[in-house]
């Protein structure tokens, strides 16, 4: 390897990601709050005492995370205390969706069992920590959220996304939510559903380019739901594998319809089936 590309690589890293925070902090950090929130037999709670030791040392390492990606300490401070005082808000919001998970799965037996092992139900939380970030205009650190969560779980939920209470993901692999989609309360979505764009172009970017998903809509495997005018009226079916780029009214059921053709039942001249790759 030629000396003047170790020189350019580091000129241009030490350039690009100084103030690029951690991503094994940010980790630590959302594996720490989430145990401390939804996981209290991971850790050890004798006292509240002690509870109340693991948030100092949760605010000294989010201080740390702002102080790479924010310079004003002011600022930090202002963001750090407004953060933790949220955390009540979403811990009761995070609370409905893990219910709605329980109430909607028949294999679901508490609710602490989808907080430890539902993906869906920790994808939801993380989205609704990074999306706190988002508010308060954190940069890098909400992708940094979101983007592990995507990696724990193959759900993607942008933290700009707007997403009701009791909010539910069955199964989840597979599922995409992008920036600028409007999720109602009471929905759920199985896995593999996308709410995406019709573009892509940076034009775009400060656009509304996701669907509007209504109250107490239900979306099946498989759907795919795209533009930011498209809106999904509320009570509405969507079945699996449907393609939406047009809004539907409410109470709407929607599904995709398809042929299935059984080899052995057709005649000998249109056994066609039989490929070889």
């Amino acid at each position: 390897m030629s000396e003047d590309f170790i020189k350019f690589l580091f000129n241009r890293n030490s350039r690009c990601f100084s103030g690029f925070p951690d991503k094994g902090a940010v980790e630590s950090f959302i594996d720490e709050l989430y145990t401390v929130l939804f996981l209290p037999n991971d850790i050890d709670h004798k006292c509240e005492a002690q509870l109340r030791g693991q948030f100092t040392s949760l605010k000294d390492k989010f201080t740390h995370l702002l102080q790479d990606v924010i310079e004003d300490a002011e600022a930090i401070q202002d963001i750090r205390d407004s953060y933790f005082e949220s955390l009540p808000a979403l811990f009761t919001l995070l609370l409905k969706d893990a219910e709605a998970l329980l109430q909607s799965d028949p294999a679901a037996k508490s609710l602490e069992e989808v907080m430890a092992a539902y993906p869906g139900f920790y994808a939801t939380a993380v989205y609704r920590l990074s999306h706190q970030l988002h508010e308060l205009a954190v940069p890098v650190l909400p992708r940094l959220f979101s983007e592990y969560a995507h990696g724990k779980t193959g759900i993607d939920i942008h933290p700009g996304a707007t997403i009701g209470h009791s909010f539910s993901i069955d199964h989840g692999t597979g599922v995409v939510i992008g920036e600028t989609s409007l999720i109602g309360n009471h929905v759920k979505v199985y896995q593999g559903v996308t709410l995406g764009a019709l573009s892509v172009t940076k034009t775009l970017a400060t656009t509304k380019r996701h669907p509007t998903i209504e109250d107490n809509v239900v979306i099946y495997s498989g759907a795919t739901i795209l533009g930011g005018n498209t809106i999904i009226g509320k009570d509405s079916i969507i079945g699996g594998n449907v393609w939406l780029t047009n809004s539907v009214p409410r109470n709407s059921v929607v599904y995709h319809k398809s042929e299935v053709s059984v080899k052995d039942l057709l005649p000998p001249d249109e056994n066609i089936l039989n490929f070889v790759i």
